[in-house]
């Protein structure tokens, strides 16, 4: 709810919030991401909101849904995953993002990875990238 901090991106009286909600499937069976099905999602998660908040569907006045289809439209994320893979135990630690290119490393010299596609994945967190300075130090200093 970014307005409780900062009361300059709504109106006073009003409140902003961004809802993610994770683990939207990219491939839908039998249907698109069309407006239809992106607001019935969006009226689901609201609904599922208003049980622990009762008023909160009537105080919503506008709304903006982004499913996979347009994050990867818009972001160029594959599969509109923030994550660059899924967070299971097929794709983590030595696994992040292929085996070639675990522990930060590439095949190519002096070429690291860092980000959401690399160990321990995405969130606000900066731990790929700090893993990733901490192997590009390490091979430095051992030239």
């Amino acid at each position: 709810m970014q307005s409780a901090t900062d009361a300059t991106v709504a109106p006073p009286g009003t409140h902003t919030i961004s809802m993610f909600c994770q683990y939207a499937p990219y491939h839908l069976k039998d249907r698109e991401w069309d407006d239809a099905t992106r607001n019935e999602m969006a009226d689901r998660i609201i609904a599922t909101l208003t049980e622990f908040a009762p008023n909160f569907a009537d105080a919503v006045i506008d709304r903006q849904i982004l499913s996979p289809v347009d994050i990867e439209a818009r972001y160029g994320l594959s599969d509109g995953n923030i994550f660059q893979g899924e967070i299971t135990p097929d794709q983590l630690f030595s696994q992040r993002p292929t085996p070639e290119c675990a522990r930060y490393r590439t095949p190519v010299s002096g070429l690291y990875l860092c980000g959401s596609g690399t160990h321990p994945g995405g969130g606000v967190m900066g731990a790929p990238g700090h893993n990733a300075a901490k192997a590009l130090l390490h091979d430095w200093k051992n030239v």
